[in-house]
């Protein structure tokens, strides 16, 4: 028996106030980019959960996953030392020792805004997330007592990917939308800041001490944005602009939430940069091309979803993009490296390496 599993029975077997359980706990908060599967269990059209997804992942197996493999939690929580990724919260098998894994709340087409992400019905909106992680933690009190589930949530390890949506499937989703009537985009994008403040301070007052926040991919550059908006090949100039204003913003606010707290609680991780070396360079990288997807139809196979009846690449591993809008496992594996390992351009204050060295000092 492995010692996580010998210590997830300890915690079960033994008395409900006094259990110590020593595995890192992993909270998942977000959208499709790091939903493991919790759509499959709502009725929407944002799912994951037919073939060719999972085409590289165990078993072959489209788990609501969008990727043909594994996704940026399963990456970071092999990197921890996990043997498993947090199942999805609405999962059956989310009791028991499985809990104290930790959870994923995460739910592709979700934004900031609760406006975000209309058209996909029935998904779980960001505040809903947050109640579920309160739920969570009153379920796992039950089996290892209050001070336990107090302990574990501190010591755990958060990851949260909001904001894309809030432009491509809100503000930019059709011409003329209610939010662009509203607001111009260098107002848009300091009132979306501020939402996600608010969000981040709730996930911080109910116990989370160390936060990867990531910011947006490079929006305008994404298949389905190419095949939309470009001519030819170019990425869409005001996407491009969304996501320039946004992480830079978001990174400010995040240091300004630390300065506030006094501690080190937020980690800003610059996906868009991590994504831009990809992008601008493919072939340093392996990749053969970052402008088609692997799976889609139309150009640059970025028109609709990826269907048993798109194209699609024999070999993932060269596609910096899966479907029109999701990195491919292996620009995933580039991504997470970067949060591992990533200078302060990448990762500020500071990279993921880091925090586990200091925390193993402690």
């Amino acid at each position: 028996m492995s010692t996580l599993l010998l210590l997830l029975s300890v915690a079960l077997l033994a008395s409900t106030t006094t259990t110590r359980v020593e595995a890192r706990a992993f909270f998942v908060f977000g959208d499709s980019l790091v939903d493991v599967g919790n759509n499959n269990y709502l009725a929407t059209t944002a799912r994951a959960d037919a073939p060719p997804y999972g085409i590289d992942y165990p078993g072959r197996r489209a788990t609501g996953r969008f990727s043909n493999g594994y996704n940026i939690p399963d990456l970071i929580s092999q990197s921890i030392g996990q043997s498993e990724s947090p199942l999805p919260y609405l999962s059956p098998a989310m009791s028991g020792s499985n809990l104290l894994i930790g959870a994923n709340f995460a739910s592709a087409g979700v934004g900031i805004l609760n406006d975000t992400g209309v058209q996909f019905v029935n998904i779980i909106r960001i505040g809903q997330q947050l109640q579920y992680f309160q739920q969570y933690q009153s379920r796992l009190s039950q089996i290892i007592g209050p001070e336990e589930t107090q302990r574990l949530v501190n010591e755990a390890l958060v990851l949260i990917t909001l904001g894309g949506n809030d432009f491509v499937n809100n503000y930019y989703l059709v011409p003329f939308s209610a939010r662009s009537r509203q607001y111009s985009l260098q107002n848009y994008v300091p009132f979306i800041i501020s939402e996600y403040r608010k969000v981040l301070m709730r996930l911080h007052e109910l116990g989370a001490q160390k936060v990867l926040v990531t910011g947006t991919g490079p929006l305008g550059c994404v298949p389905a944005e190419l095949a939309q908006r470009s001519r030819n090949g170019e990425c869409s100039p005001e996407l491009q602009l969304a996501a320039g204003l946004f992480n830079p913003q978001l990174t400010e606010m995040l240091l300004s939430l630390n300065s506030e707290i006094g501690s080190n609680v937020f980690i800003a991780a610059n996906t868009q940069l991590t994504h831009y070396d990809f992008i601008n360079n493919p072939q340093a990288f392996g990749f053969v091309t970052s402008k088609v997807a692997c799976c889609g139809q139309g150009p640059y196979n970025g028109i609709g979803l990826c269907t048993p009846l798109s194209n699609l690449c024999p070999n993932r591993d060269v596609y910096a993009f899966w479907d029109p809008f999701h990195p491919s496992e292996r620009a995933n594996r580039i991504i997470v490296q970067q949060i591992l390992t990533g200078s302060l351009d990448y990762m500020n204050p500071m990279n993921l390496s880091t925090i586990l060295a200091m925390d193993s000092q402690t």
